[in-house]
């Protein structure tokens, strides 16, 4: 069988391409291992991150970094026998996000942001999926004093540089928001813009439906058999239907896309960052009305449709490494004092791993040593905020249009001697 482009991945970014190639009058055939969205796009917050201009930097603080070098934090871990394979990966992170560095980095990145949430309005409104989704931001709440007043002059000058709005909240209009929560807080600090997504998964699969509705397939498939047509132009890969023949491929497989670049010879920079979540039940009916960050414990609670999820922070360690849920088990003690939450939902924690660049971008672009292979990867703690975006420009780069932003920042090259 002969298709125009075959889309390795049918997480966030790989289904947003595929819709916008199919939408462009292109035969598409989605290829993934598993069910669509089953991966790294299950397991997430929910969020639409229209704030997210700076991505997800290393610490420069030196209290933070003692901090986490004893490895007993919640919004960071990592695995001793890991290190000596992520040390280069990790100085290199450590100084791109330096000040005048992430500045640059927020700069370059702020135009992917700024486009998230009209191109999964867009996806939404097309799939009927708009009951999945809430659109009234998420809030941080503070336990001192001086973390909420240094949120708030971040907060501020987010705003002047970059037109992200914001809601500052005193102590008394928390309680009135969410007077559930069982803890004395000092305030809170909302971001209006984003909107929440009350079960990834869901969006996932009603995106999925839309590109079918286009005429596009999801088939079943290992990315490591694809192969390079020599005698012609085009690719091949192996399916349970048989082979299937591209002229075209997109790799949006995540942190798996070194299964399909090593072999073709190109070695990016990639790593991971491990998270956890576990759904709750709530105790007395206990109602959580918004999306919540325990800024100063480093957990998020997200009321979705199977309950409170509760998500854990960065887990450093290889991608393939057994699960070692410590941080959700640190979170849910200090997360059951914070709100009443009841039994757990889930019969073990779920485990994910974020596709992480040294320099918080992703990769999207035309590889530069093969034709008809393009790259869509790297999200990072984005995926779920940047996939519609990110798959329109890609289709519109390789039809030949003018894309909805430049995308020459996140070129393959970067990596690339």
């Amino acid at each position: 069988m002969k298709i125009d482009v075959v889309v390795l991945g049918a997480g966030i970014v790989g289904v947003s391409a595929a819709i916008h190639l199919a939408r462009r009058g292109k035969s598409v055939v989605l290829i993934d291992r598993r069910g669509p969205g089953e991966e790294t796009s299950y397991g997430n917050a929910g969020l639409i991150q229209r704030e997210g201009v700076f991505p997800y930097g290393f610490p420069h603080n030196f209290g933070a970094l003692f901090r986490y070098a004893l490895n007993n934090t919640i919004d960071a871990s990592y695995h001793f026998r890991a290190l000596p394979s992520l040390v280069p990966f990790l100085a290199r992170y450590w100084w791109h996000s330096g000040f005048s560095q992430h500045q640059r980095i927020a700069h370059l990145y702020a135009p992917l942001i700024e486009h998230s949430i009209a191109e999964h309005e867009d996806l939404i409104a097309a799939s009927g999926a708009g009951d999945l989704i809430r659109k009234n931001g998420w809030m941080k709440v503070f336990r001192t004093e001086k973390e909420r007043d240094a949120a708030y002059k971040d907060a501020e000058r987010l705003s002047a540089g970059f037109g992200v709005n914001h809601q500052k909240l005193s102590t008394s209009e928390l309680k009135a928001m969410e007077p559930s929560i069982q803890v004395e807080l000092a305030g809170g600090l909302r971001w209006t813009d984003p909107w929440s997504i009350r079960d990834p998964h869901s969006l996932n699969k009603a995106y999925l439906a839309h590109f079918q509705s286009l005429g596009g397939r999801l088939v079943s498939g290992d990315a490591a058999t694809l192969e390079h047509i020599l005698e012609g132009a085009g690719w091949r890969i192996a399916t349970p239907e048989g082979p299937l023949e591209a002229r075209e491929v997109v790799v949006a497989l995540g942190p798996w896309a070194d299964t399909v670049t090593r072999k073709l010879g190109y070695h990016f920079p990639l790593a991971v960052k491990r998270g956890y979540h576990m759904h709750y039940g709530t105790k007395d009916g206990a109602e959580l009305n918004n999306w919540v960050l325990d800024a100063e414990k480093g957990y998020f609670l997200a009321p979705m449709l199977r309950g409170i999820r509760l998500t854990t922070g960065a887990e450093f360690a290889l991608r393939d490494a057994p699960k070692t849920p410590v941080q959700l088990t640190r979170a849910e003690r200090v997360a059951r004092d914070f709100f009443p939450l009841a039994e757990r939902r889930d019969e073990e924690p779920w485990m994910g791993a974020r596709p992480c660049t040294p320099d918080m971008m992703p990769i999207i672009g035309k590889a530069p040593r093969h034709e008809g292979l393009w790259f869509a990867f790297g999200h990072a703690h984005h995926g779920m905020t940047l996939g519609p975006v990110t798959g329109r420009a890609l289709a519109e780069a390789m039809i030949g249009e003018k894309t909805v932003i430049d995308i020459a920042p996140y070129r393959p090259e970067r990596f690339l001697a």
